[in-house]
């Protein structure tokens, strides 16, 4: 008797253990080199924001030597949903992380070279034309002067646009409707519109990374979203990252939020609206995945500890080091509005931002970090050198409206005293 109550008592802990077994291991601050007292300065912050009905809610979590060191939730989801820490994410553009891994699986296996021509995997891109110019006679054409290669797409180096911009080239990509269909069909689509610049020659970001859902298909095999579970979802027990979210999981999806011109704020997506929760027909490599906080410190893990987590190795240590170095020593960067200040001191992976220099640029961080971020103002950052990661979800748009992710991050490095 006194057995089967103690098997009644033990179980479920077994059970939460068994469901936790996955996640990093929690330890006090001062126990991995950090300050809990100036890490605490984190949740006032955070906590300003959501007062000032800046942002709806967030989540923060850092995490160093392996071991978490805070793990906070703030706001709300939606207008009658407290935030939680297990809250699901619409990421955004930080997809593009988990797309160019899933393209350095496939490096790692001998099934692509980097500097391959795209047109030996995708023939539909064999016979590309570079916009030159258009006048009243219409639209003018120059030849290639090299291939796009897989390295191009990376790198976003490619040539491609991204249709967001006022350009001819842009204006196609709007009428074509390309994330209409399937991968395939919008591989097809943009076969039959030019370059907006030769490859190789300018950072400009685009739909690469869609294309690389796309190659990722092509060489494999496999539909893109499956193989990324198999050979990286599963493995990492990544349990809630995904294209959609299953409906037993709906509750804890949010609203994405936009300013008002009151100065509030007003939502611009509602869960129930935004296709979250039904399987979706165009796997955007881009900008389609839905994750949490947790499962994005996995993969940024993995990529911390170069390539292997919990015992799995996802990526080869050499490949991690390649993925997460400079790629652009002769490449113009952007000097936009927009991206010229996100990217002022960097340089650019295969698939990440990395950290070119700290001083000119005023970057507080250090050099050789990496990181990435989303449309709706989620973000990671890797540190290899002091050794940490820093995970940043909110949905909430334009991004970086605010300076919030920039402020985090410092508060970050400022915690760390060892």
């Amino acid at each position: 008797m006194v057995k089967s109550i103690v098997l009644f008592l033990f179980f479920p802990l077994l059970l939460c253990f068994a469901q936790q077994e996955n996640q990093l291991p929690e330890a006090k601050p001062e126990e991995v080199g950090m300050s809990s007292v100036r890490l605490g300065k984190i949740k006032p912050l955070m906590q300003k924001y959501v007062d000032e009905h800046k942002l709806p809610g967030m989540v923060t979590m850092v995490a160093r030597h392996g071991k978490i060191v805070h793990y906070e939730k703030y706001g709300l989801m939606d207008a009658d949903k407290p935030m939680r820490r297990d809250a699901i994410f619409r990421i955004a553009s930080m997809t593009k992380s988990i797309t160019s891994t899933a393209v350095l699986i496939l490096y790692d296996e001998g099934l692509l070279r980097l500097d391959d021509p795209v047109a030996k995997y995708i023939p539909e891109f064999q016979n590309l034309k570079v916009f030159s110019s258009i006048d009243k006679n219409g639209i003018h054409l120059v030849k290639l002067k090299r291939p796009i290669t897989i390295r191009n797409l990376l790198t976003h180096t490619s040539g491609l646009a991204s249709g967001a911009d006022n350009t001819p080239v842009d204006s196609m990509y709007r009428a074509a409707n390309l994330s209409a269909g399937t991968l395939k069909e919008m591989i097809q689509k943009l076969a039959a519109i030019p370059l907006l610049y030769q490859p190789g020659t300018i950072w400009h970001y685009s739909r690469s990374t869609d294309v690389l859902g796309y190659l990722v298909e092509a060489v494999s095999g496999n539909p893109f979203d499956v193989f990324l579970k198999e050979k990286l979802f599963l493995p990492l027990k990544m349990k809630d990252t995904g294209f959609y979210v299953p409906m037993e999981n709906f509750n804890r999806v949010g609203a994405v939020y936009t300013r008002n011109p009151s100065g509030g704020m007003d939502i611009a997506m509602k869960p129930e609206i935004s296709n979250v929760s039904i399987p979706v027909k165009f796997l955007s490599g881009n900008g389609g995945l839905v994750s949490t906080a947790a499962d994005y410190m996995i993969f940024s893990q993995m990529l911390l500890n170069k390539g292997e987590y919990n015992g799995v190795r996802i990526l080869k240590s050499k490949t991690v080091e390649l993925m997460t170095s400079n790629q652009l020593s002769h490449v113009t960067m952007p000097d936009d509005d927009f991206f010229g200040p996100l990217l002022d001191g960097m340089g650019f992976g295969l698939g990440v931002a990395v950290v070119r220099e700290t001083h000119q640029s005023k970057f507080t961080g250090s050099i050789g970090s990496y990181w990435w971020a989303g449309t709706a103002n989620t973000y990671f950052y890797v540190d290899p050198r002091k050794d940490f990661i820093a995970i940043f979800m909110t949905q909430f748009v334009p991004s970086n409206y605010y300076p919030i992710t920039k402020e985090f991050r410092e508060l970050v490095y400022r915690s760390i005293v060892q």
